[in-house]
Parts: C-alpha cells; sequence; structure tokens
C-alpha cells in the first residue's frame, strides 16, 4: 500500500480506477482518480488527510499494515470535504484520542457532517507551525474558498513539499505516482478540467492566495495535491499555469453549444461553425449538442473559448430543459471576458432567443446584439443573420 514519496514521507491513498462521477454525479470521471493520504514519520508520526467515506475499512485495515496506529502523534485535516476526512471515524474509533489539526472552519464542517464525537481538535491558521523533529516542521496555510471556507495547505520544511489539498490536482488515477511518469496530455487535459470545473469561481481569491504563497519564499520541490499526480519534476509548473487559468484564460477558440427538437437548431449550429471557420480559418471551432456530450468536458472547452454561441429551439415559452440546467452550471462557474451569442429555431411564440441572451448576460458573458432566430428550419435567406453573428463573435 505504502509508497515512498521522499525522505520518511509515504503516499497512503487510494487509486480508484472505476469512479465515474463525483460530486454527487455533477462532476464525470473518465480516467480514475484518487484520494491522497499521506504519512510522515519523522520524531514525531504525522497523518495528513485520509481518503473518501466509502473506503474508511480498507484505509484504516491497510493503515494497520503499515504502522502502529497508536505511533500516530496527530493528524492534519486540510480539508473537511468527506472525500478527506471521510475515513475519520474509523481511524478514530482506533486512536480516539488523538490530536486533529484543522482550521476553525474545518471543526464546524467535520463535526456537521460526522457529528460531535469529542475529539481533540487544535485549531491553526496561516503561519501557525509544529516541530515534527529532526529539525523539520509542519507551516499551515489557510486556502479558505479554495474551493471550501475550511481549506488549507501544509508545508513540510527539510523536503519543501506543499501538501495543497484540492489546489493543484487532478481527478486522474497515475499508479506510478509522480507527474514526469503520468500521460502528458491526459495530466494537462485532467488539470485544465479540474481547474475549470472546480476552481475556476474562485479565480480572484486563488491569485491572491498565489501572490502569499510566492510571499512566503518557500521553495518547492514537490506539491502534493490530494487527488491526482504528486508534481515531483519542476513542480511550479503548475503553480504557473493557475497564474495564467486564474486570469480570465481564453485561447483563440469558439465553442458553439445547443439542443434541437427537429434538427433546425442543429443546422443553425453547423452553419455558424462553418461561418467561423470560413471569416477566421485558424480559429478552433468545437460543437457540443448538450444532450448528448459530456457537461464537464464542455466547460473546459468553454474555460478556453474567446467566445460561445449557445442555441435551442422556444419550447413551452422556453428553452428545452437541457440547455437551461446547463445554463444554470454555466452562471456557477463565473467565467470572465468572454462573449457569447444566441440562436434558435421556433414555430410558434419564438422566446428563446431572448432568454438565452438573458441568461447568457447574467453568466458574465458580454452577449453581442447579433443572434439568429429563425422561423422553422434555416433557409438560404437566413444565411446573412449568420455571417452577421459570426462576424459579432470575432470582432
Amino acid at each position: 500500500m505504502r509508497k515512498n514519496v521522499k525522505g520518511n514521507v509515504s503516499w497512503v491513498g487510494y487509486l480508484d480506477w472505476e469512479l465515474e462521477s463525483f460530486h454527487g454525479d455533477d462532476y464525470s470521471i473518465i480516467n480514475g482518480s484518487s484520494q491522497n493520504a499521506y504519512l510522515i514519520e519523522e520524531e514525531k508520526t504525522v497523518l495528513i488527510d485520509t481518503i473518501w467515506t466509502p473506503h474508511r475499512f480498507d484505509f484504516v485495515e491497510n493503515l494497520k499494515q503499515e504502522i502502529d496506529l497508536n505511533k500516530i502523534d496527530f493528524i492534519v485535516a486540510n480539508h473537511g470535504e468527506c472525500d478527506h476526512s471521510g475515513s475519520l471515524t474509523a481511524l478514530m474509533d482506533e486512536i480516539p484520542n488523538t490530536p486533529i489539526y484543522c482550521t476553525a472552519a474545518s471543526v464546524k464542517s467535520i463535526e456537521g457532517q460526522y457529528g460531535k464525537r469529542g475529539w481533540n481538535f487544535n485549531v491553526v491558521k496561516t503561519g501557525d507551525t509544529i516541530d515534527i523533529g529532526n529539525g523539520k516542521k509542519l507551516i499551515f496555510v489557510e486556502m479558505r474558498m479554495l474551493h471550501w471556507p475550511d481549506s488549507m495547505a501544509t508545508y513540510l520544511t527539510g523536503d519543501n513539499i506543499l501538501f495543497s489539498n484540492d489546489a493543484f490536482g487532478q481527478h486522474y488515477a497515475v499508479e506510478e505516482l509522480f507527474n514526469d511518469k503520468a500521460d502528458q496530455c491526459l495530466l494537462w487535459k485532467e488539470s485544465m478540467k479540474y481547474f475549470a470545473n472546480i476552481l475556476n469561481p474562485f479565480a480572484p481569491i486563488l491569485k491572491k492566495k498565489l501572490e502569499e504563497i510566492a510571499g512566503f519564499n518557500l521553495q518547492f520541490d514537490m506539491i502534493a495535491p490530494s487527488h491526482g499526480a504528486i508534481w515531483r519534476e519542476n513542480p511550479l509548473q503548475i503553480v504557473e499555469k493557475y497564474g495564467q487559468w486564474a486570469d480570465a484564460y481564453q485561447e483563440d477558440q469558439i465553442s458553439i453549444v445547443f439542443d434541437t427538437m427537429w434538427e433546425g437548431t442543429a443546422k443553425i449550429a453547423y452553419k455558424i461553425a462553418y461561418e467561423i471557420h470560413s471569416q477566421s480559418p485558424d480559429t478552433v471551432v468545437k460543437v457540443f449538442n448538450i444532450s448528448k456530450a459530456d457537461k464537464n468536458e464542455v466547460m473546459t472547452e468553454i474555460f478556453k473559448s474567446k467566445a460561445i454561441a449557445v442555441g435551442s429551439p422556444t419550447v413551452g415559452n422556453g428553452v428545452l430543459s437541457s440547455v437551461a440546467g446547463w445554463l444554470e452550471f454555466l452562471r456557477q462557474l463565473k467565467f470572465k471576458n468572454k462573449k457569447a451569442a444566441a440562436f434558435g429555431c421556433y414555430g410558434w411564440s419564438g422566446e428563446s432567443v431572448k432568454i438565452l441572451k438573458e441568461q447568457l448576460k447574467n453568466a458574465g458573458f458580454d452577449v453581442i446584439d447579433e443572434e439568429v432566430r429563425l422561423l422553422w428550419n434555416p433557409k438560404e435567406e437566413d444565411n446573412e443573420s449568420i455571417i452577421k453573428l459570426v462576424e459579432g463573435l470575432l470582432k
């Protein structure tokens, strides 16, 4: 079970190759995932985080194979969410008096989820330290709203490892443990997906936190997140990427997202895609039927895009429920500095395009005036409105 990270630090987490979704069904898992827990064995023995509730008994039994649980001097709970704290109940049944170091908000989170069990919580804040012997200490850094109010990171001096919890991670199973051993295409794809779908709403906070961490003048030999690969080779490369991604990131890409009833709106979507390529051949174009596409993969493409076009026919004086639900998710992610346009077909009342434009504006997009709103199916004479919509997105 144990895998050496560096020196007297071991990985004691759980690789989940069969996981298909996370946060309920709100986040798709395609390449497996991991819940990373770490064991530090200096003069003091420290467990940093545990793993998800469904695997709590396996975690405790596996940990027993590696160490006498009574030798654990204290536990660091970087985050109270159950994918990190979920094994505490089973573990604390074995060692009930072991101190737990965490933020004040994490005490509320953990007790709120598992009840008040009389555990020995020790509240820490940014800059607090604990000596663990052999010339090493732990330094705590609060990471409020990255992505919960209780989140923090822990830095191990001497080995210069930042246990970053939910920052800098990926939902990606890497048996070989380290970033330099991972498939680089998958590693970066999953890192961006993780950022776009989970951390982007907190981008302004993240930018300030990155500046704060830089001000500590610490050396980072490794960044060990709670999901996915440990950054061992050039660990600051993911910090640099976060700095770019948090700054209203975009590429030369336009994404088209739609759903359709009788293919009229789909035909408009494909015509818009063709027209973007005609007017700007170097611009990457992606087209998604949101009722069929993976919404998290789509959001990653939206994150990369400088502009989007969203389409739905009118149904029940509104838009298709698949599009309406997706627009709410879009609003939650708080993308910045992106243009948007709306399109759709109708047979009777035709409200969908107006509704789409209102929802896109509420989601923080710069909605252009140009639109494509067509009765029944697109015809040759409708091409001019498609041309103008694309010109507005590219302007």
